[in-house]
């Protein structure tokens, strides 16, 4: 209920929402409007809009978490204004966070003595932690080559063309050079080879993968690792590694124990993770791990005292919400050990569910690993007909947000659909969307031919239309199919371009 009063100010009365002028004016879209309107109606508006969104449990495309028991969004509510840099106002949160550090630190096997604090940080994302590790690496870097008397201008980092493009960020904002790894078909991942082939004197580290965006493969660090420390002693640089573990970070420990990826291996200096991703909480917490005081400059962490105390800080975001910090917080010791292992296996067995039924339709070639991340990655057989771009559009019909994608260099021949499998996602939920794949072929499969118009000639002069069907060839098909595709993802991007800020 709302309180609407006329233009006039003479009819004050009370009217639901929908029985008020708020709902039959249109809003500004791009300048703050002159008068206040009632809360409730600002409510509703803006409810009712946000109802064209997709559905965040449907959105298969995301590997961010979409759902967290009701006792933790409690908590979460509760801390929604306390701002986690104020850490002498807000003490325990400052510990909480302290406490994930040093859990997710053991969690990959940090190489620390009884009592000794991990290093590392809490923050927005893994995209921030991997710029404050990047920092790390070059300023480590730089203060090497100048010691020794050499230039320090030309850094370089080694990774595969399969990187997110946080890494690119990275690269362009901080004057780094990205020295890609190639893919190649059936190898969607850094080949250890090639890339320590790359390495130079400049090379401050080289980012290997735990857990592709691609195809949810893990790279193989200890291979790297073997072949970097060979490199090393045979020139005598000190080439490290860092792991972007962003989404196989809180699955590997899990599901894959003994796989040695971590800081077990001597070259992997840093860690980051998404503990909005497999750390099972919502948007906003990622994490930066360093194996010890001595990898993470001095000189990169501020000290500031006009929020109360000296408080050191090294983050590129000042204010943020403590929120996320204590949901995670919450999640390691809720699940512990046994409750993070129980949902990984849920994942893993749900994605074998979805990967066995997209198998039987003999239409697809699964590009994604079982014992990666729980995500399936797959490409049609045949894409003279249709091809993936159409498979995706359709299957939002069902309310199925599946991404379709190319491939990077040089593998951009290859179009990949993929279904991301988080903790949400049950079998019920795999076995429909299996159904919903099979009636999109279906579909797809009886997309009307082309209609022509057919002339022809009686033996009395007579000219007859006779308007039939005319069937196209596939290579026909598949020029307009990947035209159309192609408009239709420009027109796309272009129109986010318009209206979308800088995120």
């Amino acid at each position: 209920m709302v309180l609407s009063e006329t233009a006039t100010g003479t009819d004050v009365s009370v009217h639901s929402t929908f029985a008020s002028r708020y709902v039959r004016a249109s809003l500004p879209r791009f300048r703050m409007p002159e008068n206040s309107i009632p809360k409730e109606a600002a409510y509703q508006i803006i409810n009712d809009e946000l109802m064209l969104d997709g559905n965040p449990r449907l959105n298969l495309a995301s590997f961010v978490t979409t759902w967290m028991e009701p006792e933790c969004d409690k908590l979460i509510m509760a801390a929604i204004n306390k701002n986690y840099v104020d850490m002498d106002e807000y003490p325990v949160t400052t510990e909480l966070q302290n406490r994930c550090v040093n859990m997710i630190a053991h969690l990959f096997n940090a190489p620390l003595e009884d009592g000794e604090p991990a290093v590392g940080v809490g923050t927005v994302g893994s995209s921030e932690a991997i710029m404050l590790a990047g920092l790390a690496f070059k300023r480590k870097w730089q203060n090497r080559r100048k010691e020794q008397g050499l230039p320090f201008d030309k850094p370089n980092i080694v990774t595969g063309a399969n990187v997110q493009v946080c890494w690119e960020k990275f690269a362009r904002y901080f004057e780094v050079e990205l020295k890609e790894v190639k893919l190649r078909d059936d190898y969607y991942v850094m080949d250890p080879e090639l890339a320590v082939e790359m390495v130079d004197e400049n090379t401050i580290c080289v980012a290997a993968i735990l857990g592709s965006t691609l195809n949810g493969e893990f790279e193989d660090v200890k291979r790297l690792n073997d072949l970097l420390e060979q490199k090393n002693k045979e020139t005598g640089w000190e080439t490290p590694i860092h792991v972007d573990a962003a989404s196989g970070g809180f699955i590997a420990p899990f599901l894959y124990p003994d796989l040695v990826w971590d800081f077990r291996l001597p070259l992997v200096k840093s860690i980051n993770v998404s503990g909005h991703k497999y750390g099972l909480v919502y948007a906003g917490i990622g994490w930066s791990i360093w194996r010890s005081k001595e990898d993470l400059p001095e000189e990169l962490i501020f000290h500031i005292n006009y929020l109360g105390a000296d408080q050191p800080t090294f983050t590129l975001n000042f204010s943020k919400g403590s929120s996320q910090v204590i949901a995670q917080y919450y999640q390691l010791i809720r699940l512990g050990y046994e409750g993070y292992k129980n949902v990984m296996e849920n994942c893993r067995d749900n994605m074998l569910v979805l990967k066995e039924g997209l198998e039987k339709t003999d239409r697809f070639k699964i590009v994604s690993k079982d014992n990666g991340v729980p995500l399936v990655a797959f490409t049609l057989k045949d894409s003279s007909h249709f091809n993936e771009f159409q498979v995706s559009d359709f299957l939002r019909r069902f309310g199925w947000i599946v991404p379709a994608y190319t491939m990077p260099p040089d593998a951009q021949h290859v179009t990949v659909l993929r279904v991301v499998i988080r903790e949400d996602f049950s079998r019920t939920l795999a076995e429909r969307l299996v159904l919903d794949v099979q009636k999109v072929l279906h579909e797809l499969e009886l997309l009307p031919a082309r209609v022509v118009s057919n002339t022809t000639v009686t033996p009395n002069g007579e000219v007859v239309d006779n308007n039939v069907k005319v069937k196209k060839s596939e290579l026909e098909t598949q020029r307009e199919i990947t035209m159309v595709w192609k408009k239709f993802v420009m027109e796309r991007r272009k129109m986010n371009e318009k209206m979308n800020g800088v995120c």
